[in-house]
């Protein structure tokens, strides 16, 4: 079933929705700099009573070490601010074992006190007979400690990894992630691992526990993993594109990551979002119209706001199934083209 064009918000998002479940790379930084105009747009949020919590994969870090970096940035941000799959990953096994039991971490610092957080007992061989092994990304991981992994989810341990990112940014470009790092184990054993972090339900569980967030709100830059967890777990949901996604990627868009409403960056929390007007096969937003002609292809004509286009552009290829690259690409010049 296809996704309703992109909604509309009379006020601005931060007096709609009480909690601002964040992702961070790519929304509020990228690498070591804050994206441009992210803390006025968090401080004003806040500033309307939004809470904000800031939620990741990440399993490296702690809490703190990620509060940490946010204050140094100029954003406001506290240990309990921040959500971790690893404190997602520490809960889910807390469910399954009882209090006391081995776990082997295969992980970084931010890993095993979660584990410990959680009343589990971190182990680092298989000798120890652990009850599940838990695996994360960090740098340092070591063929010796993988394979001690290995030999435990063999003799019948849990396994379970914080998220399943494939890849993860580098330097130099992509680097592998943990959900490659995971193959190792799964491939040694013919066991799949649990998963917690999005797009998987356990992490936005853990987020709503921790912030008691009632109506929440995620944001994120990824359509495979911030937006389809919202989907997932059916809450609403910004798309903002200072990351990953590109407009051709929002607008071509499986059903099932969709989001909810579409912002050039967290400036989207602030402001109203303007309607989308659909009439006789025609989509506009902002003095923008995208329509389908009679050859199949998607069109754009008008002028304005470059988000506003998009917006249209979104509702127009929602609309029907079988939007390619193909039957998009000249709609999508037309955007490229714009002033703004």
């Amino acid at each position: 079933m296809n996704a309703p064009a992109p909604r509309a918000s009379e006020e601005p998002l931060c007096r709609s929705y009480d909690v601002a479940l964040l992702d961070l790379d790519g929304v509020v930084y990228i690498g070591g700099n804050a994206v441009p105009g992210a803390s006025q747009a968090l401080r004003k949020a806040a500033g309307e009573g939004m809470r904000l919590a800031y939620v990741t994969n990440n399993a490296n870090r702690t809490p703190a070490a990620v509060a940490q970096i946010l204050t140094g940035l100029g954003i406001a941000a506290a240990a309990e601010d921040v959500v971790t799959s690893a404190q997602a990953a520490a809960r889910l096994l807390a469910e399954r074992l009882p209090a006391g039991a081995p776990v082997l971490v295969i992980g970084g610092m931010g890993l095993r006190v979660a584990v410990r957080e959680r009343g589990l007992r971190p182990v680092s061989t298989a000798a120890d007979r652990p009850a599940a092994v838990v695996q994360g990304y960090a740098p340092g991981i070591s063929y010796p400690l993988l394979a001690e992994g290995a030999l435990a989810v063999a003799a019948g341990a849990l396994f379970v990894g914080t998220n399943a990112d494939r890849t993860l940014p580098g330097p130099h470009g992509r680097q592998p992630g943990n959900g490659s790092l995971l193959q190792v184990i799964s491939t040694a054993t013919g066991r799949e691992p649990l998963v917690a972090g999005k797009p998987e339900p356990p992490l936005h569980k853990e987020s709503v526990i921790r912030t008691g967030a009632r109506h929440p709100l995620v944001v994120g830059d990824r359509l495979d993993t911030d937006i389809e967890a919202a989907q997932r777990v059916d809450v609403d949901s910004l798309l903002v594109l200072t990351g990953v996604t590109s407009p051709a990627e929002a607008v071509l868009a499986a059903p099932h990551q969709r989001p909810t409403y579409v912002a050039d960056d967290l400036s989207g929390l602030v402001e109203p979002q303007p309607a989308v007007s659909s009439e006789a096969g025609a989509f506009g937003c902002g003095g923008w119209t995208a329509r389908w002609d009679d050859g199949g292809e998607l069109q754009l004509s008008g002028h304005g706001r470059r988000i506003d286009g998009l917006r249209a552009l979104c509702a127009a290829a929602w609309s029907r199934d079988g939007a390619t690259p193909d039957t998009t690409a000249r709609a999508l010049q037309a955007l490229d083209g714009s002033a703004s």
